[in-house]
């Protein structure tokens, strides 16, 4: 995938746009039962959204992430669910994987993550909150906005007393954020047991689903120089800092605007006191892909690069650390968002289709090549910032949405 970004955009809009054909050709009749209770069940999820944004879960919350688990197990063993949790060693906490059995053929699995980005002290800082339409919090659409969905259309199906389907497994991760190292074993398994997975990642703010992702790494730099005396000898040491600072500007040219490449540093150490030569530096860059081979690209290019110095003796060690696979465009995927537009339709509703920067589970199980599709969770935006917010009236036609999609694939 070469294409430049406005190519790409263009591809997406195209299949946005022949996918919401199909979806307008064969949207069928409104199921009225199930979005009354969609309907019905809003003022509960708000409460439970309520509940889980007012707890801090940053990935490296361990305490956090178990009240999360705890108030999530709960709600799940009163629709009847099977729930086993497990380690997510070298993360935090414990994955969930709760699965519910009913009389049909389709495997679905959901896939939702229980842990934010935001530092420890955010919750009671920006505490939930409804402002007109909108609700605040940290984390409020990613991803506690997904659970609140995922649940609140497996309790309209229980009271609409639909089990149809052969087999729904609910997957809750704790380290979605840092890359959910500690889940990816327990994610390929299930993948590979189910015939589609439905991420609850947040619903785009156009009222979208995201069928492509980017993969995502990080560079990680260290600089060993040796330290002197910054007025009495400076030339004695050997500054890591201004090598470090060498390197960032030289390695950042590793991006590829061509191919969708992005490589910006983010972090960078290096010094405590400003009268002393430092004789260590640090510094990590944020890497995003749009195919695989680029992930092998940089990896060979860094290696060459960074054996450039600009200050003698100094000692560079780079390496790509890579994440996420990147989940391009698919034929498959392409086939279940068209599903989902024709399942929107019935509510007079379309959905967009988008591509995205960030990088998600999705990504690794549609690397198994079980279908995916992304976005499914509640509609906000301002993800990742203070301002995060999340759609009220989103709720009931995201879980009827959802919902109906489990029927359509539990068949």
């Amino acid at each position: 995938m070469s294409v430049t970004r406005g190519v790409a955009a263009v591809l997406v809009a195209l299949a946005g746009a022949s996918a919401g054909s199909a979806a307008a050709a064969e949207a069928g009749k409104v199921n009225q039962a199930l979005l009354a209770k969609a309907e019905q069940a809003k003022p509960e999820a708000l409460k439970l959204l309520e509940r889980l944004v007012n707890i801090d879960s940053g990935t490296f919350n361990g305490a956090g992430l178990d009240r999360v688990g705890a108030i999530a197990v709960e709600e799940l063993k009163r629709l009847g669910a099977k729930v086993e949790t497990f380690p997510a060693t070298p993360a935090m906490s414990r994955n969930i994987q709760a699965t519910l059995t009913g009389t049909g053929k389709g495997r679905i699995l959901l896939v939702a993550h229980m842990d934010t980005v935001f530092p420890d002290g955010a919750a009671a800082a920006r505490p939930f909150r409804i402002e007109g339409t909108r609700a605040y919090g940290p984390g409020i659409m990613d991803d506690k906005g997904g659970i609140v969905v995922a649940l609140a259309a497996l309790k309209i199906l229980k009271q609409s007393g639909d089990t149809g389907y052969g087999k729904i497994t609910l997957l809750l991760n704790t380290n979605e954020e840092t890359g959910s190292h500690g889940t990816r074993a327990l994610m390929d398994k299930l993948a590979r047991e189910h015939d589609v997975a439905l991420n609850l990642e947040p619903g785009r703010a156009a009222d979208g689903l995201v069928v492509m992702r980017k993969g995502s790494g990080e560079i990680e730099l260290d600089v060993t120089g040796k330290a002197a005396h910054a007025g009495v000898a400076p030339e004695a040491g050997r500054n890591a800092a201004m090598e470090a600072a060498h390197q960032v500007l030289q390695l950042s040219k590793l991006a590829d605007p061509g191919k969708q490449t992005t490589v910006n540093f983010t972090v960078i150490k290096a010094g405590e006191r400003t009268n002393v030569i430092p004789d260590h530096a640090t510094a990590q860059a944020d890497v995003r892909v749009a195919v695989p081979e680029e992930f092998d690209r940089v990896e060979q290019d860094l290696a060459r690069i960074s054996a450039n110095h600009l200050i003698p003796d100094t000692k560079v060690s780079a390496r790509l650390r890579r994440g996420f696979p990147p989940m391009p465009k698919s034929p498959v995927t392409d086939a279940v968002a068209a599903k989902a537009q024709a399942v929107y339709g019935e509510l007079g509703r379309k959905l967009t289709l988008e591509s995205s920067g960030g990088a998600a589970d999705s990504s690794l199980t549609f690397a198994t090549g079980v279908p995916t599709i992304d976005g499914l969770g509640i509609v906000g935006g301002g993800i990742h910032t203070p301002e995060e917010y999340a759609e009220v009236e989103s709720i009931a036609p995201r879980a009827y949405l959802l919902a109906r999609l489990i029927q359509e694939y539990g068949k």
